[in-house]
């Protein structure tokens, strides 16, 4: 662990400024912390007064400095978690834009994106934020939007994804200050396998292509009574099963499934933006315990989806629905 001084002087590390507020995730400033704190960085939080503020799980704290007497850092970081108040706080906005004037880089981990994009930091930038509110960023007209990146490096503005990227970004901002070798002695001290190359994104999973919650992981299925059994694969595969309640009977809940996948591509087919598919899907006829489609995604590749309903082995009256994605291997559409 690495001592750091309580003033800034010449000698003095470099300084991180972490923004505060009801409705931040826990850990997205403590993430970030642990990896610049081992740094050598100095660190310290900034909110909007000094009272008790409540994290997203209901950690309570209280923030070093406020908006008045908050110092110049050289480290800007936003992060995310409930942050619909934040963007409505003119004050805090006004902050953020003043304290990125001053810094050498500005961070946003996870949903703190959408405060960067608000203060305006965003425009005329590439960002990507956390999985599942990927595609809400695109409201922002002048920010190009990416899903196949754990982080973003802009020059001086660097957006990260969600969870275990802001590591990464942390680890890359220490990186870009100290060098490689810094980093890499971070990681291994906080007992991280970091890989600066990775290409893993959470938001580039074949999921995405799947109906409502089923793109982010859960076993939402609007419309049904549901319960995860599993979910997992890669860029170019997926398979999700789930233990279907309700509706009653294969054959309904094979109407309901071709009814959400049908709803879930025809609204992004109909996207005059950036769109996870190209068009509407190309459902084939099935029969009571059988659904078969096809789609053509944002990047013209093929795309072959399959499911099927049988009843749940040990779970009477239950149903377990399977839910197959696999890319096309042939050449990608014109």
């Amino acid at each position: 662990m690495t001592l750091i001084p309580t003033v800034a002087g010449e000698d003095s590390p470099p300084t991180v400024a972490i923004l505060l507020f009801n409705g931040v995730q826990i850990i997205d400033y403590a993430a970030p912390w642990e990896v610049l704190g081992a740094a050598g960085f100095q660190m310290r939080t900034v909110a909007e007064k000094i009272e008790p503020l409540i994290t997203v799980y209901g950690q309570k704290l209280i923030a070093d400095y406020t908006f008045e007497n908050s110092l110049k850092a050289d480290i800007l970081l936003v992060p995310g978690g409930g942050v619909s108040e934040a963007m409505n706080n003119p004050r805090l906005i006004q902050w953020i834009q003043a304290s990125a004037k001053e810094a050498s880089h500005v961070m946003s981990v996870c949903s703190g994106a959408f405060l960067l994009a608000k203060a305006g930091l965003l425009d005329g930038q590439t960002a990507t934020t956390v999985h599942g509110m990927i595609d809400d960023l695109l409201t922002f007209p002048n920010t190009k939007v990416v899903y196949d990146q754990r982080y973003v490096d802009n020059g001086k503005v660097i957006t990260t994804a969600g969870l275990s990227a802001r590591i990464d970004g942390a680890l890359h901002v220490v990186s870009k200050m100290l060098g490689r070798g810094a980093a890499q002695s971070v990681a291994l001290g906080l007992e991280y396998q970091w890989n600066p190359d990775s290409k893993y994104a959470r938001g580039a999973l074949a999921d995405r292509y799947l109906p409502d919650g089923l793109a982010i992981g859960n076993a939402g299925l609007k419309g049904a009574q549901t319960k995860m059994l599993s979910t997992h694969g890669d860029t170019d595969r997926w398979e999700a099963k789930i233990l279907v309640s309700e509706p009653s009977s294969s054959a309904e809940i094979v109407d309901l499934a071709r009814e959400r996948i049908a709803a879930n591509t025809a609204a992004w087919g109909m996207s005059t933006r950036i769109s996870r598919m190209r068009g509407m899907p190309r459902l084939s006829p099935g029969n009571g315990s059988e659904i078969r489609w096809r789609f053509t995604d944002d990047q013209r590749r093929g795309w072959r989806g399959a499911g099927v309903v049988e009843p749940a082995p040990d779970e009477k009256g239950k149903f377990v629905l399977t839910l197959k994605l696999a890319r096309d291997r042939a050449k990608p559409a014109k």
